[in-house]
């Protein structure tokens, strides 16, 4: 099965969301109510989804789909929202989300997904990237282990519908902008010359 990447657009929101929402699931059913887990993507959030995939640059969602058209993951990316969450010196983007669906595990889909974004932020000028992620999610937390990102000793905590989840939040150094080279799935960058902090 081969993953490729691209942006995303509004005809495919009711895919994301349904991703999104399996993710959520598979990540904390047992922990979390199914009512609240329910509530984390209201219908009523379309609209948002759909303008935040037609938000400009450096704002982006990209999508990775298989040979048949199939989205298996997606990642959102954009600056750093939060003062507190840039870097001292450089300039800082944010990777905002990342899901899988939870049947395409251990496939390339969330690698590719994840690659997308990744280069997005280093074609847009941004030298650092950070992401929160939820402490009690440890399959996401080991690909973001895997794929370059360090936690940098910052923790936090989202509410969520009146339910407090503990994150903990990840850097990582971006390279500089290169001319497009052939690459490997779910990579960026010249193949065979990953990022000094990938390796």
């Amino acid at each position: 099965m081969t993953w490729t990447a691209r942006r995303a657009d509004p005809a495919d929101v009711q895919e994301l969301t349904r991703i999104n929402a399996a993710a959520w699931r598979y990540a904390f059913g047992g922990r979390m109510s199914e009512r609240l887990l329910a509530r984390t993507l209201p219908e009523s959030r379309l609209n948002g989804w759909r303008r935040w995939v037609t938000l400009p640059d450096p704002d982006a969602v990209f999508v990775a789909e298989d040979d048949n058209g199939r989205i298996g993951a997606y990642c959102g990316v954009g600056g750093a929202g939060d003062p507190e969450d840039r870097h001292a010196d450089m300039r800082t983007g944010e990777l905002v989300a990342l899901y899988v669906d939870p049947a395409l595990l251990g496939t390339e889909a969330g690698a590719v997904a994840h690659g997308a974004g990744v280069e997005h932020l280093a074609m847009s000028g941004f030298r650092y990237a950070m992401l929160w992620a939820l402490r009690d999610d440890t399959v996401s937390r080991a690909f973001y282990a895997s794929h370059g990102w360090r936690q940098d000793g910052t923790v936090g905590c989202h509410d969520l519908n009146r339910q407090r989840l503990n994150t903990v939040r990840y850097g990582r150094f971006l390279p500089a902008p290169f001319r497009r080279h052939r690459r490997l799935p779910g990579t960026f960058g010249p193949a065979g010359s990953p990022h000094p902090s990938m390796m």
